[in-house]
């Protein structure tokens, strides 16, 4: 069949077009259409093969039979919506293979809704743009159940074999999250470990619902680590702040390991108890303390600053000499891992990262969520951890300028 069109036929054709985005609408329209209908004879064709004859074709023997269609809407990706008609046959046994069954989008969008909302959209947001993005506007609740296939991903990241990591250093610390437990809201702590190799590379080893002032949680937390293959005589020292209990049973979990006490935490705990007048003179003196060549000078830079406060400033001087020790075992390594050690900054950048992504949600919608978030943000963290192995930063760390 061939059509023929004149010239002020085609001129009228265009004038009634308007604008170019009223076309780009027409052709959207047309192919989700057109898609419709291929999707449609595609299934008759499946059908046919699926009763071994074709349509009005007649059999000697009682066979099955086409019984009719039923109209089904499906999302595609960067096309929208498509209907389809799905055919069926009178016993009911036949079932399409071309479209997906129980989901009303391709997983292609199930992924891009994952990663939109791993990279900061919260569920409502999705769903308020969703029609934009999609051509269909999908609940919070469809897009909830589409990141709930990212679990069991992130739930074999979390208990993945650790024995052909060899750790020499462990970072500690915890998190408080509002997250949403049954019908309540409360703050849920989660731990985390991050895993320093013997190349210098850091490597998040485990996240873990616990909580962080509890020694029995954090000793749950370490057996885990061990019975995931992690080798206890490879860890030469754990990085921590000053947790209740955290230090004792790190020792006692980890018998080969040193513990370092995170700088930045006990000055502020010395700070604290100093008048705003003498922070900064106090602070200048900690820091020679701190940031002694040698364990023999950083002792005796802690007596003359003993004499020099000891009556003005008991408190502080005791709060200071009773963490001193293990503030300075960083200075029993190599030189050139002291920057890295003598705080927890490590997994204090990643917590901050945690809570700068969970700060739109306000409630994190359960544990399996938070874990989704977390994992995610922990593997985009490693990514950049490759270029800042410990061991090779610049050497400096004006932290106390903080306290000033």
């Amino acid at each position: 069949m061939r059509m023929e069109i004149t010239v002020a036929e085609f001129k009228e054709l265009f004038k009634g077009l308007g604008s170019p985005d009223e076309l780009f609408e027409m052709l959207r329209v047309d192919i989700r259409e057109q898609v419709g209908r291929y999707f449609t004879e595609l299934m008759r064709t499946e059908l046919t093969g699926f009763l071994g004859r074709e349509r009005y074709e007649r059999q000697q023997e009682p066979s099955n039979h086409r019984n009719g269609s039923y109209e089904r809407s499906i999302t595609l990706k960067g096309i929208g919506e498509v209907t389809a008609k799905v055919p069926r046959d009178r016993l009911g046994t036949y079932r399409t293979q071309v479209l997906p069954r129980g989901r009303r989008y391709e997983k292609g969008i199930t992924e891009d809704l994952s990663l939109m909302f791993l990279t900061g959209i919260n569920t409502r947001s999705l769903s308020l743009i969703s029609r934009r993005l999609l051509g269909r506007k999908l609940s919070h609740t469809e897009i909830s159940e589409a990141n709930k296939e990212l679990s069991d991903a992130i739930e074999q990241w979390r208990s993945r074999d650790l024995s052909k990591e060899a750790i020499k250093f462990l970072f500690i610390d915890g998190v408080n999250f509002k997250m949403r437990v049954g019908d309540s809201v409360d703050n849920v702590p989660v731990l985390a470990v991050i895993g320093v190799t013997h190349n210098g590379f850091k490597t998040v080893l485990g996240l873990q619902s616990g909580d962080k002032e509890s020694a029995s949680s954090w000793r749950e937390f370490f057996k885990d680590l061990k019975q995931r293959g992690l080798n206890t005589d490879d860890v030469r020292l754990g990085v921590m702040d000053g947790l209740p209990g955290l230090e004792t049973v790190f020792k006692e979990e980890f018998t080969h390991a040193k513990t370092q006490r995170c700088q930045v935490h006990v000055a502020r705990n010395v700070l604290a108890k100093v008048p705003k007048k003498l922070k900064k003179e106090v602070a200048d003196e900690i820091r020679s303390i701190f940031y002694a060549s040698s364990k023999k000078k950083a002792q005796q830079f802690f007596r003359d600053f003993e004499k020099k406060r000891q009556r003005d400033l008991p408190s502080a001087v005791k709060c200071l000499g009773n963490s001193l020790e293990s503030c300075l075992t960083y200075l029993e390594f190599p030189e050139d891992e002291w920057i890295s050690l003598r705080t927890t900054n490590v997994i204090e950048r990643l917590n901050k990262e945690f809570k700068r992504r969970t700060r739109p949600m306000e409630i994190v919608a359960g544990e399996n969520a938070c874990y989704r978030l977390l994992a995610f943000i922990s593997l985009k963290m490693e990514l950049h951890w490759r270029s800042t192995p410990v061991g090779k930063v610049r050497r400096n760390l004006p932290f106390f300028n903080n306290f000033n």
